[in-house]
C-alpha cells in the first residue's frame, strides 16, 4: 500500500494535492479523479477475482469425476492470491498511467516490463498462499515452498503469467481510457470557462466604452448653457446626475428592464431637448405600454445619442428621433429612428453602433440581428430583433439582476 501512495503521490498525471502551485479547485478534481480511478480499478479487480475463482471451481468440478487429484487451487487460495496481487496490480496500473504512451519507441520497453513483472507474480504468490492457508503438501515440510523456482514449475509459471498478462492489459486499457476521457473533459470544461471569461469581459469592456463617451457629450452641453443660462444648467445637472446613477447601475448588470432602458433614453433625450429645445422632436412609448421584458443593458444608449449627434450634424434643421418596440412571438424589435438633411455623415457607422452589434452577437449569437441604415423619406433606421427574455425565463434572465 505504501508503493501505491508514492506511486499515487509522484505520478504526473495525479499532481501531488501539497503542491502550492496547484489552485484549490484543480487539486479538488485531480484527488476526486485519482479517487475514482482506484474505485474503477478495484472493481475491475473484484471481478478478476470472482472470475478466476468460479472458473476454476468450475474446471475442478469437471475433473473430478475423472481423477481424485486436485488440478486447481481452492477458492479461498485463490482469493488471497488475488489480495497479494491487488497492490501490485494497482502500483504497476498507476506507473504506467505516469509513464504514458509518448514517444511510444522508448517507452514500450518499460511498459512491457512493469507488465512482466506483475504477471511474474501470479504464480510464486499462489504458492504463497497455499502456504499461508495451510496446504497438505507444505505441512511438515515448508521447506518445499522453495520448489516454485525448480525448472518444472517453469509451465506453470508461463500459463499464470500469460493469463495475468492479458488481465493487467486489460487493467492498463482501463485506466488509460479513464485517463483520456478525464483529460479531454477538464478540456472542455476549461474551453467553456475561458469562453465565458472572455465573453464578459468583451462585454464589460464595451460597456467601458460606451459611459465615457455619453459622459463627455452631455458636459459639453451643459457647458454651453453654464454662461447664458445658469437655471437651465443647474437643472441639467440634476439630470445629469440622475443620468449617471442609472448609467453606473446599468453598466453593472449585463441585462435591465426594458422599462429602465427606456427611461435611461427619456432623461437622455430630455438633457439633449434643452440644448435643442427648437429643434428636437422625441417620441418615447407611454410607460404604460411598456412590456415587461429583459434586455442587455446599455443596448439604447449608442443608438439614441448616435440619433442625436448625426441627425443634427451638417444643418439647422429640425430632428424628429422616435423609439419603438414590438413584441412578435417570441422576438423583440427595437427601432430607433431619426431624421437628417443633406447626405448622410461618413461617420454614422461609428464606434456605438459596432458596439451594439459585438454586443448582440456575444449575448445571442445568430438569434439577434442588428441594421442600421437610411429609412423611409430622409429617415436613418437602426433595429435591433433579439428573443424575448421574459422574466419568468430564469435560465435566460440575468442572474444578477435586482
Amino acid at each position: 500500500m505504501n508503493a501505491l501512495l508514492w506511486t499515487h503521490r509522484e505520478s504526473g498525471f495525479f499532481q501531488d494535492a501539497s503542491a502550492p502551485t496547484s489552485p484549490p479547485l484543480e487539486r479538488v478534481a485531480h484527488r476526486t479523479s485519482s479517487w475514482t480511478l482506484l474505485v474503477i480499478l478495484t472493481a475491475f479487480w473484484i471481478y478478476v477475482a470472482m472470475s478466476n475463482v468460479l472458473y476454476a471451481n468450475s474446471m475442478q468440478a469437471s475433473f473430478a469425476t475423472a481423477m481424485r487429484e486436485r488440478m486447481f487451487a481452492t477458492w479461498d487460495v485463490r482469493l488471497l492470491q488475488h489480495l497479494f496481487l491487488f497492490p501490485a496490480f494497482l502500483s504497476c496500473v498507476f506507473a504506467s498511467v505516469r509513464l504514458g504512451w509518448h514517444t511510444l519507441s522508448r517507452k514500450i520497453w518499460a511498459q512491457l516490463l512493469l507488465a512482466v513483472f506483475f504477471s511474474a507474480l501470479a504464480c510464486p504468490l499462489l504458492t504463497l498462499a497455499e502456504y499461508l492457508l495451510g496446504d497438505s503438501q507444505y505441512m511438515g515440510h515448508p521447506w518445499r515452498i522453495l520448489d516454485m523456482f525448480n525448472a518444472s514449475e517453469l509451465p506453470s509459471w508461463i500459463a499464470s503469467a500469460t493469463n495475468f498478462f492479458l488481465t493487467y492489459g486489460f487493467g492498463v486499457a482501463l485506466a488509460t481510457g479513464f485517463t483520456l476521457y478525464r483529460r479531454m473533459r477538464d478540456s472542455e470544461l476549461r474551453a467553456t470557462a475561458m469562453e465565458q471569461a472572455w465573453s464578459a469581459a468583451r462585454l464589460s469592456a464595451l460597456r467601458m466604452q460606451l459611459s465615457p463617451h455619453t459622459l463627455f457629450n452631455l458636459l459639453n452641453t451643459i457647458r454651453g448653457h453654464i454662461a447664458w443660462d445658469p437655471t437651465t444648467a443647474q437643472s441639467m445637472v440634476v439630470q445629469l446626475a440622475d443620468l449617471l446613477r442609472q448609467l453606473l447601475n446599468a453598466g453593472e448588470r449585463e441585462y435591465s428592464r426594458l422599462a429602465d432602458e427606456l427611461q435611461f433614453a427619456r432623461l437622455y433625450l430630455e438633457l439633449q431637448q434643452k440644448r435643442f429645445a427648437d429643434r428636437l422632436t422625441v417620441t418615447l412609448p407611454p410607460p404604460d405600454t411598456i412590456a415587461d421584458a429583459w434586455v442587455p443593458s446599455l443596448i439604447l444608449q449608442p443608438l439614441i445619442e448616435n440619433a442625436v449627434v448625426h441627425g443634427l450634424a451638417h444643418h439647422h434643421g429640425p430632428v424628429e428621433i422616435a423609439i419603438t418596440f414590438a413584441i412578435t412571438e417570441q422576438q423583440l424589435e427595437l427601432q430607433v429612428t431619426n431624421s437628417f438633411a443633406g447626405q448622410t455623415p461618413a461617420d454614422h457607422e461609428g464606434i456605438g453602433l459596432r458596439n451594439v452589434a459585438e454586443r448582440l452577437r456575444v449575448q445571442f449569437g445568430a438569434q439577434a440581428q442588428f441594421s442600421s441604415g437610411p429609412g423611409a423619406g430622409s429617415n436613418w433606421v437602426a433595429v435591433i430583433r433579439m428573443p424575448v427574455l421574459h422574466e419568468l425565463q430564469t435560465s435566460s434572465a440575468p442572474k444578477n439582476s435586482p
